[in-house]
């Protein structure tokens, strides 16, 4: 079944108010994964560097093959303020491009469905991403706005509609941005995948997601789309009340993987947070979606001791603070 965006009947009120899908949930039927997962640390001072060649040494690394592969990269685009740091920089999108252009891929899109903005291309002009990106509107969709077909299985809802450009990928490359988030703890690689979900569908700011609750869509949606690999901005992150109010927080590095699970714990190592901590880590865990514990992830590259750098939290997640 494939939907035009017209043909679209949203799904009914009383679907929007089922009730929300707890932890224990996710625990009743867990078992733990067998071995380790790769998770590459590359230092990238500034964006001026020449991100490319990072990328490529973190890539290679966690031996990721694209060669004839379908590529989405999924940037962190959400919203515009020149003071600060929101968005997955327009520099770290061109490196990603290039790279994974080079290495084989038969095609290479972004898409971005932003949360918060109803006008995608006006937010991808404000963040540079238009004017930087050469051929932008013969790469970029609005995967707000882009046709959808049913998924069965999201949580305790039957379905979910969902944006057949993220469909159709062979790998979606999540482009995140390392930010403290106000309700989940942390957003990286696979909080950023509340992008894919289409707001013409289900509105803004997602609304469906936070009904059906954040911890729970986020781990829901990692599982849809396990063909993934992730390599978070932390050049620049966002500390304090993010994703969208922090504050710009210097820690120079790039973090890659495929497993998206041990790639945000290791970002929150680096952060100064416990992952073990985050709700979202810990069921992704406990339902088998990748490993979170620090004994299974195999770090390669730089250290975490060596790249640490604390962020500012919240008050009400000061008890995220590793030790």
């Amino acid at each position: 079944m494939n939907l035009k965006r017209r043909d679209f009947v949203p799904i009914a009120a009383a679907g929007l108010f089922a009730s929300y899908a707890g932890v224990e949930s996710w625990r009743k039927n867990a078992r733990r994964l067998p071995g380790t997962s790769a998770v590459a640390i590359v230092k990238a001072a500034a964006y001026s560097d020449d991100l490319a060649s990072r990328m490529l040494e973190g890539i290679r690394a966690c031996g990721l093959d694209v060669k004839g592969q379908r590529v989405l990269l999924k940037p962190n685009l959400v919203e515009f303020d020149s003071a600060t740091c929101i968005n997955t920089d327009v520099s770290v999108v061109a490196a990603a491009y290039e790279v994974f252009k080079s290495l084989g891929a038969s095609e290479v899109l972004i898409g971005e469905g932003p949360g918060h903005r109803r006008d995608t291309y006006a937010i991808a002009e404000m963040a540079r991403y238009r004017g930087e990106l050469s051929g932008f509107d013969d790469l970029f969709v609005d995967l707000n706005r882009d046709d959808v077909s049913p998924v069965e299985g999201f949580a305790d809802r039957g379905r979910i509609y969902l944006p057949n450009t993220a469909l159709r990928a062979d790998l979606i490359v999540s482009l995140a941005k390392m930010k403290t988030h106000h309700w989940a703890g942390t957003t990286l690689s696979m909080k950023n995948y509340f992008g894919l979900v289409p707001g013409s569908v289900y509105g803004w700011p997602k609304n469906e997601l936070h009904l059906v609750g954040i911890p729970t869509s986020i781990v829901e949606l990692t599982r849809l789309f396990p063909r993934s690999f992730a390599i978070v901005d932390g050049i620049v992150g966002m500390e304090g009340n993010g994703p969208i109010q922090g504050t710009p927080k210097p820690v120079g590095v790039l973090v890659m993987g495929r497993d998206l699970p041990a790639v945000d714990a290791t970002c929150c190592r680096i952060m100064g947070i416990d992952p073990g901590k985050i709700e979202y880590l810990q069921m992704a865990d406990d339902q088998n979606l990748g490993h979170v514990d620090e004994s299974r992830v195999e770090q390669r590259g730089e250290p975490i001791a060596a790249v640490r750098t604390n962020f500012q939290l919240i008050p009400a997640f000061h008890s995220l603070r590793l030790a």
